[in-house]
């Protein structure tokens, strides 16, 4: 991997983070669903993991400590992006579909999460856990479904014209 893909990684990884902290305030409401799909469509699989990595090890040592507990299917999640970006979707740039993703994404977020929480807090019986929890994942599910159809093709124009224009271009200049 080059200089120019790490620093636009860590880029990436500061964007991500930064607009999570900021809506905050607001539960299961952010662009980290959108913002994921859309760098997983300008990194390789390889980068947009490396990506993942370095954004899930910021929110937990940021928000107080390595819980595996919440680490772990944190990071199994927000990974499933850009595996299924890279593999099922097959790289498509149709804001319905990958808004469609986005709205089933919610609830797998969601679900990756109690066979952990279980353990951690040691529920047994899954209908509670699921009451307490299907409305965040509406949530998300419709945060994210209506940000991707909204904001995909902008965001991706966006990213296009500066990589048009060479601002984002990987030539020597010097000789």
């Amino acid at each position: 991997m080059d200089t120019r893909k790490i620093i636009m990684i860590a880029i990436a990884i500061s964007i991500t983070f930064v607009q999570e902290q900021m809506l905050l305030f607001l539960p299961n409401v952010q662009f980290t669903v959108l913002l994921i799909i859309i760098f997983s469509s300008v990194f390789s699989l390889k980068e947009s993991l490396v990506y993942i990595l370095g954004y899930v090890l910021l929110d937990n040592m940021y928000l107080g400590g390595f819980n595996l507990f919440y680490m772990i299917p944190m990071l199994l999640a927000w990974s499933l992006i850009p595996i299924t970006y890279h593999t099922i979707l097959r790289k498509t740039t149709n804001e319905y579909y990958l808004g469609v993703f986005a709205f089933v994404f919610g609830f797998v977020y969601g679900w990756m999460f109690i066979p952990f929480n279980m353990i951690q807090t040691g529920i047994t019986n899954l209908i509670p856990y699921i009451t307490a929890d299907i409305l965040f994942e509406v949530i998300m599910a419709i945060t994210g479904l209506l940000t991707v159809i909204w904001l995909y093709q902008p965001l991706m124009s966006v990213l296009k014209s500066l990589e048009n224009t060479g601002r984002f271009s990987s030539r020597k200049i010097y000789k």
